[in-house]
């Protein structure tokens, strides 16, 4: 009954979040908002939307656990899954702005992050920070592009690959509303389930997190990723990926620690945080050598995946605990 209440709460859940994108990127595209706002802004937070959702409806059933291992867990989904596989389709070419912008800022977003995560969860005013570096980001990022041509072209494909999209206002505005209700609903089934198979199966909430409810929530930025690797847009695959971990670690983490605190499960701080730092700074010589992500590199990434969902596994986290 459980694993039911998960399963169709994770469908609600990404179902519809990929009508809010829809409905959101009409809305944006009727009233005349620029492809570079769409691209870095809409699409981001609305593929995201199920994370900061499921991380909120998490820490207020008092599951604060769940909600960072959530938010861990996504992030080393992003890095080692969903850019691997995006990397095993077609190899992702490395601009040198991209390395010195986005891959230096999911670093600092990381390093800070940890920072706060070791002194035992985070609180409203750290809370509040987060979102300060993230709105500082953003706006630097809009100011940046908005002189550049082909950064511009570059958010208008990753507007483009979302497909579907309503040309009618009310269309729109349907969508939208349905899009958040359904994440609201998804969210607290998925939740829901989720702690029901922690006690079911006697794992830890932190665990369910950082795994199960990690990948679900991760599939939107699974599906775009892999559209725009399959159509040669690797660029935006690695942005979305890039975009996303900062999200998380700035925008749903200190989002929701402003609504409600938030305590850094022990589990994560002794091994999951330092595997998260780990291969964030691991990505940066792969970025680095060639300009490029290879798929021998792709592969190693979706490899070392592999590994960590092993390390899941109660004997294994009992060894390193």
């Amino acid at each position: 009954m459980v694993f039911i209440e998960a399963g169709v709460g994770l469908a609600l859940l990404l179902f519809s979040a990929d009508y809010l994108v829809r409905g959101a990127v009409a809305l944006a595209r009727i009233s005349g908002v620029s492809p570079l706002i769409i691209g870095l802004s809409i699409v981001a937070v609305g593929t995201s939307a199920p994370e900061f959702v499921t991380a909120l409806a998490a820490s207020l059933e008092g599951a604060s656990d769940m909600a960072v291992g959530n938010v861990v867990g996504s992030n080393i989904v992003n890095m080692l899954l969903i850019l691997g596989v995006a990397a095993m389709i077609r190899p992702i070419n490395v601009g040198p702005k991209v390395i010195a912008r986005d891959a230096t800022m999911v670093v600092g977003a990381t390093a800070l992050f940890v920072a706060i995560g070791i002194t035992g969860g985070f609180n409203q005013w750290q809370g509040a920070i987060l979102l300060f570096c993230l709105i500082t980001y953003l706006y630097l990022t809009y100011r940046a592009e908005k002189v550049e041509n082909e950064e511009e072209a570059l958010h208008a494909r990753e507007a483009d690959d979302v497909g579907g999209v309503p040309g009618r206002t009310w269309v729109a505005l349907v969508f939208l509303i349905g899009g958040l209700i359904g994440i609201v609903v998804g969210a607290k089934l998925l939740v829901t389930g989720g702690l029901g198979i922690a006690q079911a199966f006697d794992v830890s909430r932190t665990v369910v997190g950082l795994t199960l409810i990690a990948v679900g929530t991760s599939l939107p930025e699974l599906a775009i990723v892999i559209v725009a690797s399959w159509r040669g847009h690797s660029d935006i695959a690695l942005g979305n990926v890039l975009g996303s971990n900062i999200f998380n670690l700035l925008g749903i983490t200190g989002g929701v620690a402003m609504i409600t605190p938030l305590d850094m499960p022990v589990e994560i701080m002794s091994f999951d945080i330092w595997v998260l730092l780990g291969m964030t700074l691991l990505l940066l010589p792969l970025m680095i050598t060639g300009n490029m992500i290879s798929r021998m590199e792709g592969r190693l990434l979706a490899g070392l995946y592999i590994v960590y969902l092993a390390a899941q596994l109660d004997p294994v986290r009992q060894l390193i605990s």
